[in-house]
């Protein structure tokens, strides 16, 4: 079986996390494992290591954490992974560690195991105090930016590569330059990702979903899955995330190319050069999979739910996992489902239709499979199209796409 590249957020511990913030929908993914402890063994750490390392080819090779709360697992586990896989890569890979956390349990110890092996850490973190602490809470609800921004200092001063993570949901989605230059000028951050918030609902599960989906006392939960064309009021819409992306686009553009490197940014000039580094805005996906706890492998980080699930590496090994026929139809599908509208749409190249968990809405003339996001994507792809051609121009004569604030 031939060794092809693939990505796969490997979920220690589950769902579970020690905060509750209330855009979470992923709190509810622990009803998939009832009564089970949602930590990885070693027994399944071992099986994972080495059979992630058997199934890439020569090269990087990305190993990744997310959680829920991944540094739940403690600083030993990290340390016996990192040891393992060096022991058993190939001379010819190199390793890329990543953990991606809200930074609230991170201390010194941390800090220094991150260093050491080059750790890419992202942290959550969306704004200022005033904006992050709406949504991303504890378990007693009280706002964590303190204890985040005690992170973020800790990591810098021993010299850990920080990425920020920000979500961008109806508590900031109204102030882009706000966040933007508090990352930028405050934080002094050199690489952030904006991940707009989309969760799903049906009128049945509405008023439910309105609550949060963490397991409070007294609250009534369901397990979140993408379905349904309704949004939660946390949510945010396409128009919002748009206009959100092209306000920080436009200060980015005038002051910050070179300096400041954002995902969206990044993987737009990409597209006008015929390069796409991110499953959400290519033509097809399916390469970027997540394995829980346990060894159970699913087709992608936002689809943890039963109808999804490929198999588990205790029982199939990962290499036919990933190229399993039904895995390779899901990646397809992005594709082949693409409705007419966007078949048509003059940035097609560069959006592709978005991701397949945001398509739930309907084209003007009723068909369905439009992304939720779709006006603002369409927004923004033609907003920044000028300076994205120039740029790529730039690029393809052997200059520096930076030199577009002199222009």
């Amino acid at each position: 079986m031939t060794r092809r590249a693939f990505h796969l957020l490997a979920k220690p511990t589950g769902a579970t996390c020690n905060l509750d913030c209330s855009y979470c929908f992923f709190l509810s993914k622990d009803a998939l494992y009832p009564n089970q402890s949602h930590r990885m063994s070693s027994a399944t750490l071992t099986e994972y290591i080495g059979q992630l390392l058997d199934a890439q080819p020569d090269g990087d090779v990305n190993i990744a954490w997310q959680g829920g709360e991944p540094t739940l697992m403690g600083v030993k586990f990290f340390r016996t992974a990192i040891e393992m896989a060096e022991r058993v890569r190939r001379p010819s890979q190199t390793l890329l560690h990543s953990v991606q956390t809200n930074g609230v349990l991170l201390d010194d110890e941390w800090a220094r195991l991150f260093a050491e092996h080059r750790v890419l850490v992202g942290l959550s973190l969306d704004g200022p105090a005033h904006l992050h602490d709406v949504h991303r809470v504890d378990k007693k609800g009280d706002g964590t930016h303190s204890a985040v921004i005690a992170a973020w200092t800790l990591l810098r001063s021993r010299g850990v590569d920080v990425n920020v993570l920000c979500s961008v949901s109806s508590a900031n989605v109204h102030e882009p330059l706000t966040v933007y230059r508090y990352f930028r000028d405050e934080l002094g951050a050199e690489f952030v990702q904006f991940i707009p918030i989309v969760e799903r609902a049906t009128p049945v599960t509405l008023e439910i979903a309105e609550k949060g989906w963490s397991d409070r006392p007294g609250r009534r939960r369901i397990l979140y899955t993408q379905s349904g064309d309704l949004t939660t009021s946390r949510s945010i819409t396409g128009r919002q995330n748009g206009e959100f992306l092209t306000a920080v686009f436009d200060e980015w553009v005038s002051h910050d190319v070179g300096r400041v490197f954002v995902q969206m940014f990044d993987v737009t000039l990409g597209a006008h050069l015929g390069q796409y580094s991110l499953c959400i805005h290519s033509p097809t996906c399916g390469d970027a999979l997540a394995l829980e706890f346990n060894g159970d492998v699913y087709s992608c980080d936002h689809f943890v739910e039963p109808d999804h699930l490929i198999g588990n590496i205790h029982d199939t090994p990962l290499r036919a996992l990933v190229d399993d026929e039904r895995q390779r139809a899901f990646g397809r599908a992005k594709q082949s489902t693409l409705p007419r509208q966007c078949r048509e749409c003059d940035v097609l190249f560069a959006c592709h239709g978005g991701c397949p968990k945001d398509r739930f809405a309907t084209t003007a003339d009723g068909e369905p499979g439009l992304n939720h996001l779709c006006d603002g994507y369409l927004h923004f792809f033609r907003h920044t199209a000028p300076a994205m051609t120039t740029m790529g121009e730039l690029l393809r004569a052997g200059r520096y796409a930076d030199e577009i604030m002199t222009h």
